[in-house]
């Protein structure tokens, strides 16, 4: 049971007395000289302020469902009220089945993140996040956080302790456990996490989400990464199409991907299944371009390599390793991978010249003074 709060009864007086209390099945209002109490399973009239008190008790639910909405969450940051009313299905559950279910814990998965909406004594909601990966570990296992910003730390780091430059990688540390937050500190932990992925879920979700294409961002690049708007856009753009794929998977982002290379041209290459939106190419993505701007404008040579066949499809295991972050997975003992760090050590040992050359090929071509 929950229990009606002096401070949230005096509040539903006075919002009745300024005009009628109409909320998620709620309503209640005063005519000047007794007030209406009306819920989907009782209705009052001509009710003194005791007896509005005594129903806005049998009632409970839904009087401290008005109040938190209204009075704890409010109106001011709307991005913020429409996350936490989804973390409780609050559009799909009447009051009374979604206070059961808050009793129970409601778990919302966002990228990697763990979030647990709860019920408090007076319809206070409380949060615990905690990493997907450590949802059956006991609370006491963990390193528990109460300051949002705490995941500032957090999410610097991957679990090797690499330097993560891109917040929505799915390299996030696990471990940890913010148990007791309120609904701004849940939201501002989840946006220390992964940046203004709130705000976008819910511009999309309203139909307002502003998306700058490839085009678009591409024209706005200036000074170093200017280079990049020199950049071959024949042949279907396929330049677009390889940075998407390398970058934009939801094996390297959890964001769905819905630029595309202009308003008309859509791409190939997946955008990925990621609970909130990518709205433009990021700041790692135009860095990448940039860099494969000056590669890509190499000129191409034909080079003439000796290798077996199993050697062939060796390195075509290694490259396919690295590109899917694999290497540090496979076993050292187990030298029927390719990738292999003993098999790759022979195919160094046997291949390359002693200047590093494979096959004994240079890359530029000798010439003679």
């Amino acid at each position: 049971m929950t229990d009606v709060r002096a401070e949230q009864f005096e509040a539903l007086v006075r919002a009745a007395d300024e005009g009628p209390v109409d909320f998620e099945g709620l309503f209640v209002s005063w005519d000047g000289e007794g007030y209406t109490f009306e819920t989907p399973d009782a209705a009052h009239e001509d009710l003194s302020q005791a007896g509005l008190h005594e129903a806005a008790v049998a009632a409970e639910e839904y009087v401290t469902n008005w109040y938190h909405w209204e009075a704890d969450v409010g109106h001011a940051g709307r991005h913020r009220r429409a996350f936490l009313r989804k973390l409780e299905a609050a559009d799909e559950y009447a009051v009374p089945e979604r206070y059961d279910e808050l009793r129970e814990g409601m778990v919302t998965e966002w990228g990697q993140l763990r979030i647990t909406a709860t019920l408090g004594a007076a319809g206070e909601r409380r949060y615990a996040v905690r990493h997907e990966d450590d949802a059956g570990t006991d609370r006491d296992r963990l390193d528990e956080h109460a300051d949002p910003l705490d995941a500032r730390e957090l999410a610097t780091f991957d679990e090797r302790g690499r330097y993560r430059p891109l917040k929505t990688a799915p390299t996030l540390v696990s471990g940890w456990v913010f148990p007791e937050l309120d609904g701004r500190e849940l939201v501002e932990t989840v946006d220390t996490f992964y940046p203004a992925t709130v705000a976008n879920w819910h511009l999309e979700s309203e139909g307002e989400l502003d998306v700058s294409h490839w085009e678009e961002t591409m024209e706005r690049q200036t000074g170093i990464y200017s280079v990049i708007q020199t950049w071959n856009r024949g042949e279907g753009h396929e330049h677009v199409e390889w940075v998407a794929e390398a970058c934009c998977d939801d094996s390297q982002c959890l964001k769905r991907r819905e630029w595309q290379y202009d308003e008309e041209t859509e791409l190939d290459a997946d955008g990925g299944d990621g609970a909130f939106p990518c709205r433009e190419p990021c700041s790692l993505v135009v860095a990448a371009a940039r860099k494969w701007t000056r590669l890509e404008g190499e000129e191409s040579r034909t080079y003439e390599f000796e290798l077996t066949p199993s050697e062939k499809e060796q390195v075509e295991e290694i490259i396919d390793a690295v590109a899917d972050g694999r290497v540090d997975d496979i076993r050292e003992a187990d030298i029927y991978e390719g990738a292999n760090r003993y098999r790759t050590r022979f195919l160094r040992a046997k291949r390359f010249d002693e200047d590093g050359n494979l096959s004994g090929t240079p890359t530029e071509e000798e010439t003679n003074d």
